[in-house]
């Protein structure tokens, strides 16, 4: 009978003691300094692995309050990607409340590949990371070294991914960014390759951004390639719809008879070789297949409606395709 209220006042002293600690974690505990100031947030991150992440990065010694208190206010849900900084000394509320009010500092932005310079700098534009007539005129006559080749224009050399991009940050800032992570993706040894297949590093982008524009499958990306390698060696047009795109003012689906006389040395209709430079910014499956084509015969292509291309190695065989995949 004498140990109920032992056990009671035990009881009481462990729970004063757990909501006085409770309490201390959430308002009071500002002693902590920050190791790191800053942490990424990824799209899709789980919340228990942001917590996690604060917790090792010495922003919050209290992780099992956050979680608490998050769940409480159903708070676990609503934390945005961006980048975020917090100041020193946060106490477990206000770092809960910080990362409610969203990574303010940076925003997320996803360039697909096969955008074009325009299209890249209409997407951050949209956005609100700058004007797009800058950033365009910016991506158009700014200059870089790749590989120890100089390139004026970045036109195919803006990598296709998703960046965390600083709010405020300049054309040049951004362009560092991209150049950075294509230098980052482009194959080892990529202008060696180049040369072996008897052209240079921005003929081999330039063939890349023309696949890119083409192909919607990734096992036809080295057969264009082997078909735009063929007609070089051959001296026939290349006769790519994507580069007479190109150089029209405004996208079209179809083309006309009139927009594949426009004159442009961007036309592969008008003109033999290659364009003066790449049409779009190519991925990584489309850089590979500029570098190593497949060992083919073909010199046509035709589309078949589902996505995927028949190849051809003589005009017969181009017709009756045509005529078969073109109704």
């Amino acid at each position: 009978m004498r140990l109920r209220p032992t056990l009671l006042s035990l009881a009481a002293i462990a729970l004063s003691c757990l909501v006085a600690y409770g309490a201390y974690g959430l308002y009071w505990d500002r002693a902590l300094p920050l190791h790191k100031t800053e942490i990424v947030v990824a799209p899709g991150s789980d919340f228990d692995r942001i917590v996690a992440s604060l917790a090792a990065d010495g922003v919050t010694r209290h992780p099992w309050l956050l979680r608490a208190l998050s769940h409480v206010r159903g708070a676990s849900a609503k934390v945005q990607a961006g980048r975020y900084r917090f100041q020193a000394h946060l106490s477990t509320v206000d770092l809960l409340d910080r990362l409610l009010a969203g990574g303010r500092n940076s925003i997320w932005v996803t360039i697909p590949e096969g955008f074009t310079d325009r299209e890249i700098a209409r997407r951050l534009a949209r956005e609100g990371l700058g004007d797009a007539r800058l950033l365009e005129r910016a991506f158009k006559h700014d200059s870089a070294t790749v590989e120890g080749e100089r390139i004026v224009g970045l036109e195919g050399f803006l990598f296709p991914d998703t960046y965390l991009v600083p709010i405020g940050a300049t054309p040049g800032a951004i362009e560092s960014q991209m150049l950075a992570r294509f230098r980052q993706e482009l194959p080892a040894h990529a202008r060696r390759r180049a040369r072996a297949l008897h052209v240079s590093l921005v003929g081999a982008i330039t063939i890349a951004s023309m696949i890119e524009r083409e192909a919607k499958i990734d096992r036809d990306r080295p057969l264009i390639a082997s078909v735009i390698y063929n007609r070089l060696r051959v001296g026939m047009p290349l006769q790519i719809d994507a580069t007479v795109e190109y150089a029209l003012p405004h996208h079209r689906s179809t083309l006309t008879y009139a927009d594949l006389a426009v004159p442009s040395p961007y036309n592969t209709y008008l003109h033999t070789g290659l364009p003066p430079g790449p049409i779009a910014n190519p991925g990584r499956a489309s850089i590979e297949a500029a570098l190593h084509p497949a060992k083919t015969d073909f010199l046509y292509y035709v589309a078949k409606g589902d996505g995927s291309h028949v190849f051809a190695a003589t005009l017969a065989e181009q017709t009756a395709n045509i005529a078969r995949y073109e109704r």
